[in-house]
């Protein structure tokens, strides 16, 4: 899709760095942005509808990132947004406006 010229976006949960440099090195120089949503836990857990951050705490769902997973962060992002801070509205103006500079 990339090189049909599309832009395309994909939301993962990648908690390690060397994964992250791997998915970077597919392609080329200003095709991969990686955009590092630093929202706090605490956060999350209050946004979690079904419930995960709990049922992982509890030993319900293992190896979850960020309660019995590690996260590791990463150290050069692209872009780097705390959706506690912003609006879906700000987080979108944000990434549309690094997409759009050279």
């Amino acid at each position: 899709m990339v090189d049909a010229g599309l832009i395309v976006i994909v939301s993962t949960i990648s908690p390690m760095r060397q994964d992250r440099e791997y998915a970077r090195n597919l392609f080329s120089i200003n095709q991969f942005l990686e955009v590092y949503l630093s929202t706090p836990v605490s956060v999350c857990k209050n946004r979690d509808l079904k419930g995960h951050y709990r049922k992982a705490e509890l030993g319900q769902i293992k190896d979850f990132t960020g309660i019995d997973s590690p996260y590791e962060k990463p150290e050069n992002p692209d872009i780097q947004l705390d959706t506690s801070k912003l609006s879906i509205t700000q987080a979108v103006d944000a990434i549309m406006k690094k997409i759009a500079s050279p």
